[in-house]
């Protein structure tokens, strides 16, 4: 759904809006009754949440934590 509003009343009613922008609606703020602006959802990443890989990984080498050779130069 489109929804225009002119901007005293979109200073007025700015939370209404701006749930309505997140629930899907066109949001469109005008003066004078020509469009200027429209209110979009920024788009959310998704939050990392621990163990979300669990069962995943099947096998990890026995010396996966060991030194690695020809690194011995960057070593203390």
């Amino acid at each position: 759904m489109i929804v225009q509003e002119n901007i005293h009343q979109a200073k007025t009613h700015f939370s209404r809006l701006v749930q309505r922008a997140l629930d899907g609606d066109q949001v469109i703020v005008a003066k004078a009754g020509v469009p200027l602006v429209q209110l979009v959802p920024v788009p959310q990443k998704n939050a990392r949440r621990a163990g979300c890989l669990k069962g995943i990984v099947k096998h990890i080498a026995d010396d996966f934590d060991a030194p690695i050779d020809d690194m011995g130069d960057y070593m203390p």
